[in-house]
């Protein structure tokens, strides 16, 4: 079993940068695959990013290639999401995911196992 609990959200101007965290406990194994998704007020779950525990390899969605990234520290046993030029459209719930498994070139694709309980990110316009 794997916990995940995020933090970091909070209430900022546009242009400005955030740092969310997933703090990971339980059971991590190398083949655990990590991600970030959102969910803005009336809107369906985004995927955002994805990384692999094992060697960090990145998977970004094209609508925050470039401005977000994602990372790991595996001795802190947390996950990072470094969010810059933040706009007003990037308000959402933000939730961290992780999942186990022997995978391809599909590694970043749901479904996730396990779920954090979110944290808010509002962005100001």
């Amino acid at each position: 079993q794997v916990r995940l609990v995020e933090s970091g959200g909070g209430l900022v101007q546009a242009g400005g940068s955030l740092r969310l965290s997933c703090g990971v406990s339980g059971r991590i194994v190398s083949t655990h695959v990590m991600a970030w998704f959102r969910q803005a007020p009336g809107k369906e779950r985004e995927f955002l990013d994805a990384i692999k525990w094992s060697d960090g390899a990145t998977y970004y969605a094209n609508s925050v290639k470039g401005r977000f990234t994602i990372s790991r520290d595996i001795a802190k046993s947390t996950m990072y999401l470094q969010m810059n030029s933040l706009k007003p459209s990037d308000t959402a719930d933000y939730y961290c995911a992780a999942k186990s498994g022997v995978y391809g070139s599909d590694w970043h694709i749901p479904p996730y196992d396990y779920w954090g309980q979110g944290t808010q990110v509002i962005v100001s316009s």
